[in-house]
């Protein structure tokens, strides 16, 4: 049986899945055109449920980008699910510049979820896996672009 300690860091990881996408509205509230499933929807965004699996999945490839950069000092999306997300954001018109927004709301969502642990090398270690993310998403973008 998980103490409350383990299902209180878990319950706010959940959250802070969700709030990633948050923070990236209320920085860049034009962001919301770039997701096509949103366009029709009459739901709110903090119900939306293609929303929140969505940003299950941002949160997941940090996650996952944080782990491969441990273990291999890289990130690599040809060899990892990283590639279709790369296709999908050179689909939707993503630039440069969305990255950092990303980058920010991340970054600032796990501060606030682990306010506790949150240093300036766990802030260091977390960006070092979103750049390496980052990298590797526009790497696949920039292939994809120059094969069309």
């Amino acid at each position: 049986m998980e103490n409350s300690a383990s299902l209180s860091y878990r319950t706010r990881c959940i959250a802070a899945e969700t709030s990633v996408l948050d923070r990236i509205f209320e920085i860049a509230p034009s962001a919301t055109q770039l997701f096509s499933f949103l366009g029709d929807a009459d739901v709110p965004l903090d119900k939306n449920p293609k929303l929140k699996a969505h940003a299950m999945a941002v949160f997941t490839m940090a996650c996952e980008s944080a782990a491969q950069l441990r273990k291999t000092g890289k990130v690599a999306v040809r060899e990892t699910s990283l590639k279709k997300p790369g296709a999908t954001h050179m689909n939707s018109g993503v630039i440069e510049e969305h990255f950092e927004v990303v980058k920010f709301a991340l970054l600032e969502t796990i501060k606030d979820a682990v306010p506790e642990m949150w240093c300036p090398a766990m802030k260091d270690a977390w960006g070092q896996a979103y750049d390496h993310l980052a990298a590797a998403m526009k790497e696949e973008m920039k292939l994809l672009s120059a094969s069309v």
